[in-house]
C-alpha cells in the first residue's frame, strides 16, 4: 500500500504581531485512508526565548490558545468558517460548520465545533485524544498530532477538505505573534475564511 501524500506548508506571521525570535513555520499535513489526519508544526528559531508551556497530563484544557499552541481548523469543501464574515475566493455554497483543534506544547488539547462563523462550543469528547508529540531543540520545537477525522464528524472522513493551519507563539516577554497560511485584512482572525487556505482531495476506497 502506498504511503499517504505529504503536503508541506508554510505559516506566514500577521504584520501586526512580530516575532524576532522566529525564523519561520512549516507545517507537514497527511490524510491517511483510514480517517486519520497527521500534522506536524515546526517552528524554527531562537527556541530559549520563548515561553513553551511545560509538560501536563494529556486531556482537554480551554484556553491553550493564550500561550504558545499550535491550532487546526477543519470544514468540508463546499462549507466555510462563515458567510457572516464576507464573500471570499475560498467560499463557496454548503454548511458553515467546521471545527478548530487546539494542539498545546504541554500535551493538553481542545477541539470545538462551530454550526457558523464563530458560534460554537467545546467537544467534551476524550475519544478524539489527539496523542501529540512535542520535541524541543536550542533551534526547533517540533508538535505533531494525529486527528480522528470521524470523532469530528463522518462527513469529513472521506470528503474534500478545507483547512486552516496556525499557530500563536508567545515570546519571553508575553508578547503573542499570530502565524497562518493565509490572513484576511485587518486584525488576526483564524476563523475567517481565507485563513481555511488548504485543500485536501477526497479520499476514495
Amino acid at each position: 500500500m502506498e504511503s499517504p501524500p505529504v503536503r508541506t506548508v508554510a505559516l506566514i506571521c500577521h504584520p501586526e504581531t512580530r516575532s524576532d525570535a522566529v525564523r519561520g513555520i512549516r507545517a507537514d499535513v497527511t490524510r491517511a485512508a483510514d480517517g486519520v489526519l497527521a500534522v506536524r508544526y515546526r517552528v524554527e528559531g531562537d527556541i530559549g526565548r520563548l515561553r513553551v508551556p511545560p509538560p501536563r497530563p494529556p486531556g482537554i484544557a480551554e484556553g491553550l490558545w493564550h500561550h504558545t499552541c499550535c491550532e487546526m481548523f477543519v470544514a468540508s469543501r463546499g462549507s466555510t468558517a462563515g458567510s457572516t464574515a464576507g464573500s471570499t475566493a475560498g467560499s463557496t455554497a454548503g454548511s458553515t460548520a467546521y471545527h478548530e483543534l487546539n494542539f498545546g506544547p504541554s500535551g493538553e488539547w481542545a477541539a470545538y465545533a462551530f454550526a457558523r462563523y464563530r458560534d460554537g462550543s467545546l467537544l467534551a469528547d476524550d475519544g478524539l485524544n489527539p496523542r501529540i508529540g512535542v520535541r524541543i531543540t536550542s533551534e526547533e520545537l517540533a508538535l505533531e498530532a494525529r486527528v480522528p477525522l470521524d470523532r469530528l464528524s463522518p462527513q469529513y472522513v472521506g470528503a474534500r477538505l478545507v483547512l486552516g493551519l496556525s499557530v500563536v507563539i508567545e515570546d519571553e516577554s508575553g508578547a503573542l505573534s499570530r502565524w497562518a497560511l493565509r490572513h484576511p485584512p485587518g486584525r488576526p482572525d483564524f476563523h475567517h475564511p481565507d485563513a481555511f487556505a488548504l485543500e485536501l482531495d477526497e479520499v476514495r476506497h
